[in-house]
């Protein structure tokens, strides 16, 4: 009896544990981790464990593919230079697990000095590849990336079989992330936010055009019902999940204090549409959010960002950057209404954008912002390369 208790109340924490995580694969993991990640929606999972002591980590890659699955440590977050570790399950369940490096953004070649990315368990199950694998934190191999202390650079990617003679080329099946594999903290879930007053800061439906990159701005008046000072405490991005291939980065700017906009005719649109109101607000950014980024921010429990009252700040302007490669101006989709099965080619359009989570309290202090860098403009502070101090 005894058993079968701490036997439900695993079974009960696993299940929990993946719906809180936003998990979409429907194999279980095999141990319980420390950490775990949805990298994207209904297509890959992640969970791993740092071992400090054994100087190692633990993955558990899950990808929506029978083919074969990647994960890599990248030096700067693409393909040139990463240490990989790519495996798949053959037909008769067997795990195949190889580790490869990236000299280029060409198909990565087998490490011929060391093998240092170790299968231990794996499985197919209901169109999922689930595999378990193993690294040291710094392995001593030039073909290898270190999981170093702070910000790593992860990269994955999947194709569609199992190899043959090689791998085959993943297309635009691939993904990253920045983490702190070692020191992660994991987000804040949202729900721990739904009491509070929010207000969102989104595109509109906006038309992603053909074109291989293009900048969108948005300005907004700041929310006018709160006649006293607020904090907000906690940020989400809001990314739908049809263009998260599309969507590079997320700037929310606070526009200048000085500014006035009639209201009722605030822009929206290509941002170079409108140079004159969009130089007026690109003063300061408050908010920013790229690929590999978390989407849920809860900021330090002694500080919020400032909103309401008499603050001199009146509007902001949230713009978003995607990135359209393949030039694509449509999307196909199958559609079911009552038993009529249609297809339909709709624009792609995007309503992404950024959701304040408002305190009932303030907090102690106010939230600022440094920003470094270097940029072109004469407002800014660009740090000069190689010195240990400088002078402003």
């Amino acid at each position: 009896m005894k058993f079968r208790m701490i036997l439900f109340h695993l079974v009960v924490f696993l299940f929990l544990n993946k719906i809180i995580s936003g998990i979409t694969s429907p194999i279980t993991p095999r141990i319980i981790y420390k950490h775990s990640l949805q990298l994207k929606t209904n297509v890959a999972d992640l969970w791993w464990t740092t071992n400090e002591v054994e100087k190692e980590i633990i993955f558990e890659l899950h990808i929506n593919t029978t083919g074969w699955i990647a994960l890599g440590i990248s030096p700067a977050g693409g393909m040139n230079g990463a240490d990989l570790g790519v495996g798949w399950i053959d037909q008769s369940g067997n795990i195949h697990f190889q580790d490869r490096y990236a000299f280029d953004t060409v198909i990565p070649i087998l490490d011929n000095t060391t093998s240092d990315w170790f299968a231990l368990q794996g499985c197919e199950q209901n169109g999922w590849t689930a595999i378990q694998f193993k690294r040291l934190f710094d392995t001593c191999d030039i073909m290898d990336v270190s999981i170093k202390s702070g910000t790593n650079n992860l990269i994955y990617a999947y194709g569609l079989i199992d190899p043959d003679t090689d791998i085959t080329y993943h297309e635009t099946r691939r993904g990253s992330r920045t983490l702190s594999l070692r020191s992660y903290n994991d987000p804040s879930l949202e729900s721990k936010f739904t009491q509070l007053d929010y207000f969102d800061v989104r595109l509109n439906n906006y038309i992603i055009p053909p074109s291989d990159t293009i900048y969108a701005c948005k300005i907004y008046k700041t929310p006018s019902n709160y006649s006293s000072k607020r904090h907000v405490i906690a940020n989400q991005f809001l990314i739908e999940s049809i263009n998260q291939d599309f969507i590079h980065h997320i700037l929310l700017y606070e526009c200048n204090s000085m500014t006035r906009f009639d209201d009722s005719n605030l822009f929206e649109g290509v941002c170079d549409g409108s140079v004159s109101q969009i130089q007026l607000c690109s003063i300061n950014i408050a908010i920013a959010w790229a690929v590999g980024g978390d989407y849920m921010i809860e900021y330090p429990e002694e500080a919020g960002y400032s909103i309401g009252g008499d603050l001199d700040v009146k509007y902001y302007m949230i713009q978003i950057h995607s990135n359209n490669p393949n030039q694509i101006s449509s999307i196909q989709y199958n559609s079911c209404w009552i038993i009529k099965i249609f297809n339909s080619i709709l624009d792609i359009t995007d309503s992404s954008g950024i959701r304040f989570y408002i305190s009932n309290q303030l907090r102690q202090y106010d939230i600022g912002y440094l920003t470094f860098g270097t940029d072109i403009r004469s407002t800014s502070l660009a740090i000069p390369p190689n010195v240990q101090n400088f002078i402003v």
